[in-house]
């Protein structure tokens, strides 16, 4: 029977597990349906309402009017004594008395209504201030769930595809590698070009002033002269005078 006990037990844990699971799962969802459904009710709650401001409006209608006619059926009560009609005086005053009991039970139904309007406002400001709270609050949860599914698949992803990124590191310094050493091949031919190919013998002849290059600036600066003095300017090329 014990056995049976604990079958119970674990299957009714397991139950709860998952309707906990199901729940966790769309938290989001339901907290949103659950503040839509809250502002629902808020809004039958301020239909409610309308209606109860509409009797205090009425029941304020109703003392006034109430007020209106004991005030003339007071008058006529005094008109009727004047004229010496004792009896219709009292009748009339009858008359009032029936206003007067009505209009305080309007005035007695009209501070309800006005309690009641307060007492509803008061609650239905804090229930939407409540309400933004959560509203608040289910933005940052659903940023932050959000934040975890990304930096989740991020992790997910460099786990699978850790091979491969290794793969394209390893891939990355070979081509790093080759590019160093065709750069160095570079230096090392021009250096050599400079020490014994032509470059070099074109150096040395220049160094002795030897060749086209060797007297340049000289025949340069001749023709310069010869133009600054007004003479005929030398093409390029051609001897100065002696």
């Amino acid at each position: 029977m014990s056995v049976i006990k604990k079958l119970v037990s674990l299957l009714r844990g397991s139950v709860r597990e998952i309707g906990e699971s199901v729940v966790d799962a769309n938290a989001t969802r339901i907290y949103e349906q659950e503040i839509l459904d809250a502002k629902s009710s808020i809004d039958q709650a301020k239909r409610e309402l309308a209606g109860v401001m509409a009797k205090e409006i009425q029941t304020a209608r109703a003392m006034e009017r109430l007020q209106a006619e004991i005030l003339r059926y007071e008058s006529l009560a005094v008109e009727a004594l004047n004229k010496g009609q004792e009896s219709l005086a009292e009748e009339v005053a009858g008359k009032v008395a029936e206003l007067d009991q009505e209009h305080t039970e309007q005035t007695n139904a009209h501070a309800a209504f006005a309690v009641q309007v307060g007492k509803l406002k008061a609650l239905i400001k804090n229930a939407e201030a409540k309400i933004r709270e959560h509203e608040r609050e289910i933005s940052v949860a659903r940023t932050t769930e959000s934040v975890y599914r990304a930096t989740s698949s991020i992790s997910d992803n460099i786990a699978s595809t850790g091979s491969r990124l290794s793969t394209a590191r390893e891939s990355l310094e070979r081509i790093k590698k080759r590019h160093e050493d065709l750069a160095d091949r570079m230096t090392a031919a021009d250096s050599l070009d400079k020490e014994f190919g032509h470059r070099a013998l074109e150096e040395k002849l220049n160094a002795a002033g030897i060749g086209d290059n060797a007297d340049r600036q000289r025949k340069i600066m001749a023709r310069i002269r010869t133009r600054a003095e007004g003479g005929t300017t030398p093409r390029a090329g051609d001897e100065p005078a002696a």
